[in-house]
């Protein structure tokens, strides 16, 4: 057989190990009563994001009282599929008591799986199925369940946006839209159509965006453009004292460069020489990361069809997520433009990263918590340790490794077709 027809053996031992890594974090479940990390330790705070924020979908105040920096769209969307008098007391209690958000939260995980596997499929039918189940069962995606987060629904409009599901321009118009109002930094990802000069698509999703932005604010009645960069401003000062909550799951290194002025006793678990090479070294890491692909999208521009959309969007989005981490599930995104590559050039070290980010569960190397808790999902009195792993530091350099994978090997396909092509250099092709 040809090597382009070859079955791929590297892709299924990489989800078998993916596969044993989820089987390994089910027995830990089992065993402790409680979720093995990167997962949130508050152990009895499971589907958190989702039902905080429903708690104020059902009550005024999300934006002026609760600071909320979600866009309108979430709690129009909470609104509907929750049931309103689950939320009189608390949170925790709406958790036992509205079965609508729960199954709500399920129906959309089996969706995003459903979308993945055709999305998958039809990129290469070959590969496809190993793809489609490391993505299932791989901890970005069980990270997002067991947190709650709306990028669940999002996602499903992400990959009907960038994956080949339809070719409806209006679809994938209204499916840009919904993504950038859940989740705005989604914007980026939308800009590969401006690169490759798709600008009536572009537009399209523009005036969507708005209009469903607008149609939102007015259900809610709140959430303002004022009110939300406030809101993030101060939701960036809050998180900047949350230096535990954004190491232990982050896509950038730049929350290791708050950790000596942090609360927590560093030293005592590391080297003062290490934390200095840290504090060394990232700076550089990050920023010779966003030159490359700075580099990369402007060579992209002067050839606008050498690139796929899915490839640009993936290096825009991956030059954010080594910048900053909003969360380890935004890695969602970006692993699934990434599996929608072929496994050939510099683009199978970014597939081998992707697979390795599915990985569920860490390697621990020193313990800095330990409590005294109870687990929502065994109901049982657990005893939850969790500390600095490898994990900390291996995930954010995968994520810049996909990043240098993908724009060195997409600077080789524009210098070949600048051999057969002129550059382009206004805004028409």
């Amino acid at each position: 057989m040809s090597a382009g027809r070859a079955f791929p053996w590297a892709e299924y031992a990489l989800m078998l190990a993916v596969a044993a890594s989820a089987g390994a974090a089910a027995l830990w479940l089992a065993r402790t009563g409680y979720l093995p990390q990167p997962f949130v330790f508050d152990t009895n705070d499971t589907f958190m994001d989702w039902f905080n924020t429903a708690f104020w979908a059902n009550r005024p105040g999300a934006y002026d009282v609760w600071r909320s920096i979600y866009p309108p769209l979430s709690f129009v969307f909470l609104d509907l599929t929750t049931l309103p008098g689950c939320y009189l007391n608390s949170p925790f209690h709406a958790r036992d008591c509205d079965w609508l958000a729960r199954a709500t939260i399920l129906a959309f995980y089996l969706l995003d799986i459903v979308l993945v596997a055709v999305a998958f499929r039809r990129a290469d039918p070959r590969t496809g199925l190993p793809r489609t189940i490391a993505f299932a069962i791989g901890l970005p995606l069980l990270f997002t369940l067991e947190r709650g987060n709306l990028i669940l629904v999002a996602f499903a409009a992400f990959v009907l946006a960038y994956g080949d599901i339809t070719r409806s321009r209006a679809v994938r118009a209204l499916a840009v839209a919904a993504t950038i109002n859940f989740k705005p930094y989604l914007l980026l990802p939308a800009l590969a159509q401006a690169v490759r000069r798709e600008w009536r698509p572009l537009e399209l999703a523009g005036i969507a965006t708005v209009l469903l932005y607008c149609a939102t604010l007015a259900w809610v009645g709140a959430g303002t453009p004022g009110e939300l960069v406030s809101n993030t401003a101060n939701w960036v000062n809050f998180v900047a004292g949350q230096v535990w909550n954004e190491v232990n799951y982050s896509t950038s290194y730049a929350p290791f460069l708050l950790m000596r002025e942090s609360q927590l006793p560093l030293l005592t678990f590391v080297s003062s020489r290490l934390v200095e090479g840290i504090e060394g070294v990232v700076p550089i890491v990050i920023r010779a990361t966003q030159g490359l692909a700075l580099v990369t999208l402007a060579a992209a521009w002067l050839q606008p069809r050498a690139l796929s959309e899915a490839r640009i969007a993936a290096i825009m989005l991956g030059a954010y997520l080594v910048t900053q981490s909003p969360g380890g599930y935004t890695q969602v995104f970006l692993l699934f433009l990434v599996l929608l590559e072929p496994w050939r050039g510099g683009a199978i070290a970014a597939i081998v990263a992707a697979y390795l980010l599915c990985l569920v569960g860490d390697w621990p190397l020193a313990t800095v918590l330990e409590l005294n808790t109870t687990s929502w999902l065994t109901g049982r009195p657990v005893n939850p340790s969790f500390g600095l792993t490898l994990g900390h530091f291996a995930r954010p350099g995968l994520v810049v490794l996909i990043v240098w994978a993908l724009s060195l090997d997409s600077l080789l396909r524009i210098a070949r077709a600048h051999r057969s092509a002129r550059p382009v250099l206004g805004l028409a092709l």
